[in-house]
């Protein structure tokens, strides 16, 4: 039988949920009851970890805060070509990703120990917009599986019997939902706890609290640049006054939101409103 090739990444090490359909990320032997478990469904399973192999969340995959299982859907494949996509009923352009197929993988999935009631997303560009929030709570639960689309589409009939939750990471179109589901991995990872050095780091961040992060400084206090201006950090930073400090903070989140983000300042104001009714 075709073995799955191995990864280039130094993380990696062929494995499968059946021995045969997934690779499993490796992490250091320790007993853990709490590892937050990502598995993604693909067609391209040789794409990750990828980045994810690398800095924060891969040091965090290496120590075992979370696991990654990439299953690729082929395995489940009717016949011996291993055929995934059929022409959409109706015509039109493209194939869509057939539903016994792709249904046997989720199905092989959720019967694995520990997934039972995970969340089930599917990465589709007329999902509902991912958001920090919701990052939080994917992080909150025991892991998730991600389906990555390919082609025209899956069948809609797989959404609707796996009850797959949609979610889009922007108005714009990719080739396949692997780079978005990295994205969302990504996202979760840096929430669990433990992964992210300061505490404070993720509370502080764009999107935490509905606005945008404040600008950053670090030495040399002044510096000149190509354009032969000279720019200085801002004295309330080097006055050593932590309260100032933080007023000065809170109001460039809220002007550099208003101003890039006028969605999200909205939505904010609008939320204040309804605290104060």
């Amino acid at each position: 039988m075709k073995r799955c090739p191995r990864s280039t990444s130094k993380a990696a090490r062929s494995w499968s949920i059946r021995r045969r359909d997934c690779w499993r990320v490796e992490r250091r032997r320790r007993r853990r009851t709490n590892v937050w478990r990502a598995v993604a469904l693909t067609l391209f399973p040789e794409m990750f970890p990828g980045p994810l192999g690398e800095s924060l969340a891969g040091k965090a995959l290496k120590e075992g805060v979370w696991s990654l299982d990439a299953v690729d859907i082929r395995r489940f494949a009717k016949d011996r070509h291993g055929t995934v996509d059929d022409a959409p009923f109706g015509g039109g352009a493209g194939m869509v990703m057939k539903p016994d197929v792709l249904s046997a993988a989720i199905e092989a999935v959720a019967q694995s120990p520990g997934m039972a009631g995970v969340p089930r997303v599917l990465l589709s560009p007329r999902g509902a917009p991912f958001t920090q929030a919701r990052g939080r709570e994917l992080a909150a639960s025991s892991g998730v599986v991600l389906v990555c689309g390919r082609f025209e589409g899956v069948d809609e009939r797989v959404i609707e019997a796996q009850a797959l939750e949609e979610i889009s990471v922007g108005d714009f179109v990719l080739s396949g939902g692997e780079i978005a589901a990295m994205a969302v991995m990504d996202c979760c990872v840096r929430l669990l706890p433990g992964v992210m050095g300061e505490p404070m780091s993720a509370s502080e961040e764009s999107f935490e609290d509905g606005l945008l992060e404040y600008p950053h400084y670090t030495r040399p206090a002044s510096w000149t640049g190509p354009d032969g201006t000279e720019r200085r950090v801002p004295e309330v930073l080097v006055s050593g006054h932590h309260g100032k400090v933080a007023d000065w903070r809170k109001l460039q989140r809220e002007e550099i939101t208003r101003r890039r983000r006028p969605d999200l300042w909205a939505r904010r104001q609008a939320a204040k409103v309804n605290d104060e009714k």
